[in-house]
């Protein structure tokens, strides 16, 4: 780089010479007119185009559902120009208070862009660096006049510059001299958080300079990329390699003129698909924002520092304290889609929070909760939960919390949610998104309580998946040992949210997180969904070493067994699953707590207790005695997971999963839980004789009986009485041309 060239300086603060652009030869034309004809003639100004990268597109609460790609903008203004409130001669409206329809448009806003000096901060960052440099005054009457319209934008850098004459150490300096939270007017960190919190996205755009704006950005969390700034421009010396006087400005930041942030928010509209854009400020160029087309959807003023009567009888809303804004930021109503035990038992942890966060705002009080009407003693049970607020049929003796409402009618208790809760039964997912598909609201998040799988003709479908395709909106999952009584008990337990939005989880974190239940968040859904599901095949093989009053040795072969296909069969289906996921919660603590104290493990038991004593009872029967009206998972898992594994040919790769299937369907005897140890895995299965008793619904014939010869190959390691009869029985029906196959 040659003496005396010029080019634009990261912070002061993080100098990074990667991030420096070069643009070509002779663009002298980025100074302003002033500082080029006081340039030396072997001098040439080097400006850096404009190269913003936003970041990824936001998937935050808000923002679910855009404009499809090369799509206008939508938004109400379509004007080019407005004139001010009053200016007909008509009454102005008081505008401490918004109108319904611009509170509306608050209310969606999905993006907020916000100016800097005298807004987000007490003072404006260019006066108060000429302040540093001894000369405040002089320039403060020049921004005065920049911001009351009586001089253009970038006239006023340019006076301004010339006055500072300030160096690299000087901004550095500076910078230190001025921390950013020395800066900020009350209450703006609360309410960027507040509105972060809410997945709404916050920008930055300002007429001062970036070298000075990004330590502010960074204190505020804002992303970089996220800033709209302009550029100083500085002579470099040749020997040193380092700038040495400022010369200027980049004029292509589109910040750095009149008219220019309206030119920077359609910049922002064109990269992602946001439909309702708020601009926050206190001058007339942020007012300039919603009078242009391609500018923000609504304008509020901030007087907290600066009143300008002209902005104020623009603005369509204006305020002197932060706290009115933050006050009027939307709750988010919570339903909860299903009533079961562990439904009731995530209630609990949701109502708490839903009162805890009322300091924030974060939430609406009241918590609609999907109920399935049943007759209790000849009442209603939606009556019940709601005179008593416990749910005596599936978490008897537990306070779901006043602001609870049961709700019979799905679309009612839908209507208007921001947060669908499902947790019901899986094999009623699907009814249940038909009967919500375009009818939930534009904008809404999911987060998937279940467990379990759709098995369909082009493969699995998780339930995550299946929300998110039959009602278009975002669904994360919860999963972790998660036993609903100890839940209910405020025990110390755990859960991992897995997502695809990082705002979204966080946002469901403070949802369902409590002092007593932590929560991990991964970036896996598939992974976290996957563990959740095939737990419970687990949990039934647990339950059947249990009745067989083997020893913890044998327990501890299986659970080791299951984790070990849990991870292999969820790769194979979702080669992007991380391992680490089986080392949270939703794996192996969540295997552990089901092949313990879980309801698949206590079936289990039971049915091989039944079994070896000589009268079997089906799985359906047991469920209906011992789960008091709650479904059994695990032997519908089993089903679904075992036509993935026969049409893949997977049997021998998996034989724990084979075995527990064949028991469940009344194959082979329970006591055989043991042998996909010795066998490898179990012979391939004829399609002759079923002998099933597990007693669930089927999608259809599974291919899983197995020949006399095979049965008695099994029976000779287990010559109990009921394995002797079963095989008696195909004997005496098997026909000679089945013999001789």
């Amino acid at each position: 780089m040659h003496a005396g060239e010029y080019h634009n300086i990261p912070p002061a603060h993080t100098l990074d010479m990667r991030s420096t652009t070069v643009a070509p030869r002779g663009t002298a034309t980025s100074l302003p007119s002033c500082m080029r004809s006081a340039l030396p003639c072997s001098v040439r100004a080097v400006a850096a185009p404009s190269t913003r990268q936003p970041g990824r597109v936001p998937t935050g609460l808000a923002s679910a559902g855009g404009v499809a790609d090369g799509a206008a903008p939508r938004h109400r203004r379509a004007m080019v120009c407005r004139a001010s409130s009053g200016s007909n001669g008509a009454p102005t409206r008081d505008k401490s208070t918004p109108s319904p329809e611009n509170l509306a448009i608050w209310h969606r806003a999905e993006a907020v862009c916000f100016d800097v000096d005298c807004t987000i901060t007490i003072n404006d960052g260019l006066d108060l660096l000429a302040k540093f440099m001894g000369v405040g005054e002089e320039c403060e009457k020049i921004t005065n006049q920049a911001m009351n319209g009586s001089l253009d934008m970038g006239e006023s850098l340019e006076q301004r510059l010339n006055i500072i004459k300030c160096t690299p150490a000087d901004v550095k300096k500076f910078i230190k001299a001025n921390p950013p939270k020395s800066r900020l007017t009350p209450g703006i960190v609360e309410f960027i958080k507040a509105l972060k919190t809410r997945g709404i996205h916050v920008f930055l755009l300002t007429g001062g300079f970036r070298e000075i704006m990004l330590p502010i950005a960074a204190h505020l969390g804002i992303p970089m990329e996220n800033v709209f700034a302009n550029r100083m421009l500085w002579q470099w010396d040749d020997e040193t390699m380092e700038p040495t006087r400022l010369v200027g400005f980049d004029t292509s930041e589109p910040t750095s003129r009149n008219q220019g942030k309206p030119e920077a928010i359609l910049q922002i509209r064109n990269q992602f698909p946001y439909n309702s854009v708020v601009m926050i400020g206190d001058g007339i160029t942020d007012l300039e924002a919603v009078q242009v087309t391609g500018g923000a959807d609504l304008f509020i003023g901030y007087g907290g520092v600066a009143e300008r009567e002209n902005v104020k009888a623009g603005a369509d809303w204006y305020v002197n304290d932060w706290s009115v804004l933050q006050a009027s930021l939307q709750k988010y109503k919570v339903v909860m889609i299903g009533s079961g035990a562990w439904a009731c038992a995530a209630a609990t942890l949701c109502s708490a929070n839903v009162a805890a966060e009322r300091g924030l705002d974060l939430f609406q009080e009241e918590i609609q909760m999907w109920t399935y009407q049943e007759q209790i003693d000849g009442k209603n049970l939606t009556d019940i939960i709601n005179e008593t607020h416990e749910n005596p049929k599936y978490l008897p003796g537990t306070q779901l919390g006043n602001n609870v409402v049961a709700n019979p009618d799905l679309l009612s208790a839908v209507a208007d949610a921001d947060v669908l809760i499902l947790c019901a039964p899986h094999q009623f997912v699907r009814g249940i998104c038909k009967t919500l598909a375009g009818k939930v609201k534009r904008g809404a998040i999911a987060v998937s309580l279940i467990k379990g799988m759709r098995v369909r003709s082009d493969g699995p479908q998780l339930i995550s998946q299946m929300v998110t395709r039959s009602l278009g909106i975002d669904c994360s999952v919860l999963m972790g040992a998660n036993i609903a009584s100890g839940i209910a008990a405020q025990e110390l337990s755990e859960a991992t949210i897995g997502y695809n939005s990082y705002d979204n989880a966080r946002l469901l974190q403070k949802l369902f997180q409590r002092e007593y239940f932590g929560i991990a968040l991964v970036r896996d859904v598939a992974g976290a969904e996957m563990c959740g599901t095939l737990k419970n095949i687990v949990a039934l093989a647990a339950g059947m070493v249990d009745g067989l009053g083997l020893g913890a040795n044998t327990k501890a072969s299986i659970i080791r067994k299951g984790l070990d296909e849990m991870r292999r069969f969820s790769r194979a289906l979702y080669p992007e699953i991380s391992d680490g996921t089986f080392l949270e919660s939703c794996g192996m603590a969540d295997l552990i707590a089901t092949c313990y104290g879980g309801r698949n493990r206590l079936v289990a038991l039971e049915y091989t207790r039944a079994f070896q004593a000589g009268h079997p009872v089906t799985f359906a029967a047991l469920e209906d005695s011992l789960l008091n009206g709650q479904k059994l998972q695990g032997v519908l898992t089993s089903n679904e997971v075992q036509e993935i594994i026969e049409i893949r040919k997977w049997e021998k790769e998996f034989p724990l999963f084979t075995t527990v299937h064949a028991i469940v369907n009344g194959t082979i005897s329970p006591s055989n839980i043991t042998h996909f140890m010795t066998k490898g895995s179990l012979p391939k299965a004829k399609a002759a004789h079923a002998a099933t008793v597990a007693g669930a619904k089927k999608r259809g014939p599974v291919d899983l009986t197995f020949t006399v010869d095979e049965l008695a190959e099994y029976a000779t390691a287990d010559p109990s009485a009921s394995m002797l009869g079963l095989i008696q029985q195909i004997k005496s029906t098997e026909t000679p041309a089945k013999h001789a196959e």
